[in-house]
């Protein structure tokens, strides 16, 4: 390849992070756009580059799952974000968590330090033609996505996403909350929260009951030739919990919340249904509601949560929200 090609990289985010670190170790001059923290979305809340949005695992690292296979394989291709990851990974089982503030702050270090990519903290809001590639991934901002649809159509743009709240540690009650790994394989790195019969339906009852946030009015201009069904386009694996409550009684005890392999540790019990949680940083200070990405009110929220067995007093460091996605 020739040395010191230029590129334009637009969108700070995983794919343009490392598009940038792997084009610079082969001599290319990257010139990588990312709006924030000038201009931030609904869902970022720091001003770092890779920043982790949703949840802070980047699911399993078996080699019998897709997911653990492909990041073998990114690591035999010297994945820069991976080694990033590694670094600062959580307990968690089989899976990979990282402390998302600090994989994202490394990243940003990295991509600031290297001589060949300049980090350009401006808004792109029209596509031209110098050599790009777009990265601008699920939270695109407005203005390029009125770029987007003239280009492609509105029909390939848009799905939802739903985020889970994140609650402090030293509010929960240990009394009722135990950790353990599912068949006790690998060391206990999630905590549980078992439910019986009467607190599983109690749950799932106020599930869908509550409220739900409503579309910001600003996005109706990009859904007035959709149907209902098409205005209402989750991602599957991120559908919110109170959308699956509706699916069915069992729905969650069947799915996120199966309590196999979970048995109490003291009494060998096993729970009609358990929720977990996964910690969401190097101090354990702080965990995520496993599974329960919503798009309840926050005042539904702090309510169905905390019907949550161990969570009756659960303090909120974020609470979960819902957000549309740009996704081609």
């Amino acid at each position: 390849m020739k040395e010191n090609r230029k590129i334009k990289i637009i969108g700070g985010g995983l794919a343009g992070c490392e598009a940038a670190l792997q084009l610079a170790k082969r001599g290319w001059l990257i010139d990588l756009y990312e709006m924030r923290p000038a201009k931030t979305t609904p869902a970022h809340q720091t001003p770092y580059l890779a920043e982790l949005v949703c949840s802070n695992s980047l699911k399993s690292d078996l080699l019998s799952t897709a997911s653990g296979l492909l990041k073998e394989e990114l690591r035999l291709l010297d994945c820069e974000l991976l080694k990033i990851a590694d670094r600062n990974r959580l307990p968690a089982g089989s899976a990979l968590a990282v402390d998302r503030n600090a994989f994202a702050r490394v990243v940003t270090e990295q991509l600031r330090a290297n001589s060949l990519i300049k980090v350009i903290e401006k808004e792109v809001t029209l596509l031209d033609d110098e050599l790009t590639i777009l990265a601008t991934g699920p939270l695109s901002s407005d203005s390029l996505i009125e770029n987007l649809y003239q280009i492609i159509g509105i029909e390939n743009l848009f799905f939802y996403d739903a985020i889970a709240p994140i609650v402090a540690k030293e509010s929960l009650n240990f009394a009722t909350v135990f950790a353990k790994a599912r068949y006790d394989k690998g060391t206990a790195d999630y905590l549980n929260c078992p439910f019986i019969k009467e607190e599983y339906l109690r749950f799932v009852q106020a599930l869908r009951e509550s409220e739900k946030y409503l579309r910001k009015d600003f996005e109706e201009k990009y859904f007035t030739d959709l149907s209902e069904n098409e205005k209402l386009n989750f991602y599957e694996n991120c559908i919110p919990i109170e959308e699956l409550a509706r699916r069915g009684e069992d729905t969650l005890r069947f799915g996120v919340m199966r309590p196999v392999g979970l048995n109490h540790p003291v009494t060998g019990e096993r729970a009609y249904a358990v929720l977990q949680l996964r910690v969401e940083n190097r101090e354990e200070t702080s965990y995520n509601l496993v599974g329960c990405q919503t798009m309840m009110t926050q005042a539904s929220q702090k309510r169905v949560f905390r019907l949550i067995p161990g969570l009756e007093k659960a303090e909120f460091y974020r609470f979960g929200s819902i957000h549309r996605n740009t996704y081609l």
